[in-house]
């Protein structure tokens, strides 16, 4: 079978597998659904479909300036982890295939200290070099292989590594501490877990085994390691079997510089993959997996050679006439992983990092006043109060928001309506009312009256024109929305009120990017809900006071 993957607005995908001749008519139709595909939308890895994702060299695409999300990672405008993940899913890799799923970098090497230097080159893995030749024992047999290589049949062309470093069994044996990945492991296993010698149950052997010691294992890692603390617990309590020196696998044994914390140990972990060093070394890792050292005499000076029946269009599945064959190769591709498509041809250009890597502490090797060095938070000291007020307010401040015209500030119990911002939403009224208004007057355009019955509000957000949500002594976030035609204009219609909290609720925020919201209570609680489903997601417990302030950190 052969797919389309479609990514909706909100954040959803489907996979749909069809048979050869049929995927192209659904994609067709899928194009006559929504024109905007074709046009001016932006794709996947945000940028319009039609932009490369290596710079143009034509004329026209400099003048044009639109940017790649190559360029956009250069200068720092996303993050390693975004551009990892763009790059893989322009590759065609996917959460809902396990056989090409998302591939990550192993970043460290330093598995047994304390504490992490990230300043120290010692503390990381060579990025220039694929997992194979980490070590050179190793190496040396991987070269040994290739040069000796000879097949009778001279169908199968030289190669350093047999195995991959993606594949189905990989990843379901990185996640087989959690549903569905227990169960889709198990399946993979013929119904048993692994021999416990073999499950994934330290870090540090992990890399070991796939950086060293074993011949068979050049794998990389998975997105999880850097945002996923759950899949390093047992939590469910699986037998997954005692090791031959008697040690029973229970949570992944994690670095002594985790503290015994998954949770540590991911914020350190995606720390590491953040930093300066990283940062300037990425693209040599780019180069390897996506990039012009993956095929022809650039993978085989770099020792990254693989089996060639995981290369995208080495073989034609549907021109094998054996049908052993044809099964065998099928089978081969489902277990062994695949190489994700060749996004580059040419060096991938490295990312302009704020500070050199010859040990100096970061920003210390920047000349004062340079841009890079402009960033306001490194030098509060530093900050003045503006000559003349932005706005001056009557009650104390509630709302700031920085737009391109300028800072837009209102006062407590309003909101701006984005994106315009020329409209407030405004409540803590006494006839428990909540009224539209502009934002040059204070004049009141609509009263609301439907709300009172869910008693005093106490916040509210606007996070898209259409929705309100708003939270108070009822213990209930309300989710109301806006009418925009003009019969409908003055009505505020319930969309949905989420139910989970046992006090007054005292604040709310949400994020577009994330599709969640978060409301904060009096019951020392926050909930997450999902902002598409409006339904419950998880509860954050432990603290140690009623809620009073809540923010959503966009980039992590």
């Amino acid at each position: 079978p052969i797919a389309i993957e479609v990514f909706s607005g909100d954040g959803r995908n489907y996979l749909l597998a069809f048979q050869k001749g049929v995927r192209n008519k659904v994609y067709q139709r899928f194009l006559a659904v929504v024109p905007s595909l074709t046009d001016s939308s932006e794709s996947v890895s945000g940028q319009r479909p039609n932009t490369s994702v290596e710079q143009g060299s034509g004329l026209l695409s400099t003048l044009v300036g639109e940017k790649s999300v190559t360029q956009r990672w250069e200068r720092g405008e996303i993050s390693n982890f975004q551009y990892l993940m763009h790059l893989n899913t322009l590759a065609g890799r996917s959460y809902n295939d396990l056989m090409q799923y998302p591939v990550f970098p192993w970043v460290l090497a330093d598995y047994d200290s304390e504490e992490l230097d990230l300043t120290n080159p010692k503390t990381f893995r060579n990025l220039a070099k694929p997992m194979g030749a980490q070590t050179e024992d190793r190496l040396a047999q991987y070269k040994k292989r290739y040069k000796d290589w000879e097949d009778p049949n001279g169908e199968t062309p030289a190669y350093h590594y047999g195995t991959h470093y993606s594949s189905a069994m990989i990843v379901a044996s990185y996640l087989v501490r959690m549903e569905p990945f227990t169960q889709i492991f198990l399946r993979l296993q013929g119904g048993h877990f692994d021999l416990a010698d073999r499950m994934f149950h330290s870090v540090r052997e992990a890399w070991y085994s796939a950086s060293k010691h074993n011949m068979a294992d050049v794998k990389e890692l998975i997105p999880e390691f850097f945002y996923l603390p759950e899949f390093l617990l047992n939590s469910n309590n699986f037998d997954l079997g005692c090791k031959q020196n008697g040690t029973k696998l229970g949570d992944v044994i994690l670095p002594p510089w985790a503290k015994g914390d998954p949770r540590e140990f991911i914020r350190v972990h995606r720390e590491a993959l953040e930093c300066d060093f990283v940062s300037a070394h990425l693209h040599e890792w780019i180069d390897l997996i996506f990039g012009y050292k993956q095929q022809g005499p650039a993978a085989v000076e770099a020792v990254n050679v693989f089996h060639h029946l995981f290369y995208e269009g080495q073989v034609d599945i549907y021109n094998i006439n054996d049908p052993l064959k044809e099964t065998a190769t099928i089978g081969f591709i489902n277990n062994f992983g695949q190489i994700p498509k060749q996004l580059f041809k040419k060096p991938h250009p490295p990312k302009r990092v704020r500070s050199r890597l010859n040990g100096e502490a970061a920003g210390t090797s920047v000349p004062p006043g340079s841009t890079s060095d402009k960033i306001f938070f490194h030098h509060l000291d530093n900050l003045r109060p503006s000559l003349a007020p932005v706005k001056e307010l009557k009650e104390p401040v509630g709302q700031i928001v920085c737009t391109d015209k300028g800072i837009l500030a209102v006062e407590q119990n309003k909101v701006l309506i984005p994106p315009t911002w020329n409209k407030t939403f405004a409540w803590g009224y006494a006839d428990l009312s909540c009224r539209l208004g502009t934002y040059e007057s204070d004049k009141a355009v609509i009263v609301y009256e439907c709300l009172s019955e869910w008693g005093q509000i106490l916040c509210a957000i606007c996070p898209n024109p259409k929705l309100v949500i708003t939270g108070g002594t009822s213990t209930a976030v309300c989710v109301w929305e806006m009418g925009i035609s003009k019969e409908k204009a003055k009505a505020l219609t319930l969309k949905q009120p989420l139910l989970g909290h046992t006090d007054t609720v005292t604040c709310l925020t949400a994020s577009l990017a994330y599709h969640i919201i978060v409301s904060g209570s009096r019951d020392r609680t926050c909930i997450i809900w999902d902002l598409n489903k409006l339904s419950f997601l998880t509860q954050l417990r432990g603290h140690r006071a009623p809620v009073s302030a809540l923010c959503i950190n966009e980039l992590t």
